[in-house]
Order: C-alpha cells, then structure tokens, then sequence
C-alpha cells in the first residue's frame, strides 16, 4: 500500500467512524441508547479503532517511510559511483596520460640532469595518481557501508575529517542542515564538494586547522564553508592547467544550481583557503 493511501485512511477513518456512529443512534439507536449513554460511547468506540486500526496503519507507513529512505540511501550511493566514474576518467585517466609523455621524455633525455628531471616529475605523478586512487577506494567503501548498514549520509565526511586528522590537521565541523532540506542528488553534490575541498586541504595546503560549517539561509537555501588556515594558493592556481579539484567542485555547485566562490588567500587571515556553496532561499535577489 502507497504511503498516500495510508495518509488518506488514518486522516478519513476516525472522521467516517464518529460519523456513521452518530447517524446510527440518532436513525436507528435512539429509542434504545440515550443522549449521554451514546455520548459516552462516542470517545470509546474512538479510542477503540485508534487503538486496533490506526496502531496498524501507524506501522504500515513507518515500514513504508523506512523503506523509501533505503532505497534513497541506495540510490545516492549509485549517483556518487556514477560520479566517481567520471573524476576518474578526467582526473586518474589524464594523469596517466601525462605519466606516458614524461615516460617518453625520459627515454629522449640525453644528459644526467635531463634524466633526473624526469624522474622527479615521474615520481610526482605517480603519487599523485596514488592519492587519487586511495580516495576513490576510500569513496567507494563508504557508499558500500552507508547504503547496506543504514549509516548516515555524512559518514564519508565524517571518515575524511578522521583522515585529516591522521595527518596533523585538526578539522572542525558544524553542520546544521536539516536533513529534508536537501534532495537525495543534491545531498550526493554538496558531499563530494565538501570531500574534494578536504582532499585538497590534505595534499597542497599544509594547515594545521580547517573547518566546514554549513547552515541554512532562509527557508530553503543554505550556505557551506570550508576554510583552511594553510599556505594558500597562488593567484589563478583554480584555473591552472593540471589544477582539476577546483574545476571539478565549481562544475557540480554549478550544475545544481548553486553559486560557488573560491579565495585565497583569505581576507580575514590573509593566507590559507576558503571554499563557499551556497543556494539562494526562494523569493531572495542575487547579489550583484
């Protein structure tokens, strides 16, 4: 039975039940139940079908309800693989590439020098290409155990500010969004922004500290932080050749429709990194 269905039956029974009770007494009842008897017996027979009926219909939606966040839970898991998917065909796939170019410069290097040149910016790509492929398996792992145990959506936040921490940088998150504010697509979006903005604090930023707060504006929009107190970027290192994560976080905040701004250094700091998403409330004027 459709959750729509058992809405309309716990909302209609209790009024159709009191209703045919009192067309009862009153058509047929009346010479043999009395005005206060059947007063009496009215808020009974209520309490009655609630207890019995209602009780029931109340089990049958919260199986429906738990079953639709299920399958909800399964079916960001499948749109965060999809994803997954193509960072790794623009991101590992590219860099493998590149790995083959200096392959093959290597082999044309004619002095020492050229050679350990070479070497080095082999070495580079190959740990680059490590990291990527770590996180990726660290991405997949979390999907599995959120949609098979019922783990909540924010784990993998949760298992990238624990690596962080591994690492030397505490990480400080204060997420106050309400669950139902966001969609299941929009869930899996924001997510991968707010990883890929910590992945990349862990590789470049060398910081001792970065935070994500997240809160919501008005009735329906919100606005996500992540900032680090590291070395900063260079100017126009967001758009540089071979600088993807940037790219990669501004094309999903832009494809849901979110605005998506980057600095750094940081105005309040005047070094490290900051990272905004943010979804305008209904009825609310851009800025300008």
């Amino acid at each position: 039975m459709k959750a729509s269905t058992i809405k309309r039956l716990i909302l209609w029974t209790p009024t159709v039940l009191t209703a045919a009770w009192e067309y009862a007494r009153h058509t047929f009842l009346l010479p043999y139940v009395s005005m206060d008897t059947g007063n009496v017996i009215s808020p009974i027979l209520v309490f009655l079908v609630t207890v019995t009926l209602l009780s029931k219909l109340f089990d049958m939606l919260e199986n429906v309800q738990e079953q639709l966040r299920r399958e909800q839970a399964v079916k960001a898991a499948v749109q965060e693989r999809d994803q997954m998917a193509r960072e790794l065909h623009d991101g590992i796939s590219q860099s493998l590439f590149l790995l083959s170019v200096k392959l093959d410069r290597l082999d044309r290097a004619e002095s020492p020098e050229e050679v350990k040149q070479a070497s080095e910016q082999i070495r580079g790509t190959v740990r680059h290409v490590y990291e990527d492929v770590r996180e990726a398996i660290a991405s997949l792992r979390s999907a599995d155990t959120a949609a098979e145990s019922g783990m909540p959506w924010l784990q993998p936040l949760q298992d990238a500010a624990a690596e962080l921490e591994e690492s030397g940088t505490s990480t400080e998150i204060d997420w106050q969004l309400p669950d139902l504010l966001l969609t299941s697509r929009e869930k899996v979006e924001l997510l991968a922004i707010v990883r890929e903005a910590l992945m990349n604090v862990r590789k470049h930023a060398s910081a001792s500290l970065v935070s994500v707060a997240c809160r919501q504006v008005g009735a329906d929009g919100f606005r996500c932080v992540v900032a680090d107190d590291g070395l900063g970027a260079s100017p126009g290192a967001e758009s540089a050749k071979g600088h993807y994560g940037v790219r990669m976080m501004r094309d999903r905040a832009e494809g849901a429709g979110w605005s998506f701004g980057f600095q750094s250094p940081r105005p309040d700091l005047g070094t490290g990194t900051s990272i905004e998403i943010m979804r305008q409330p209904s009825g609310a004027k851009l800025k300008p």
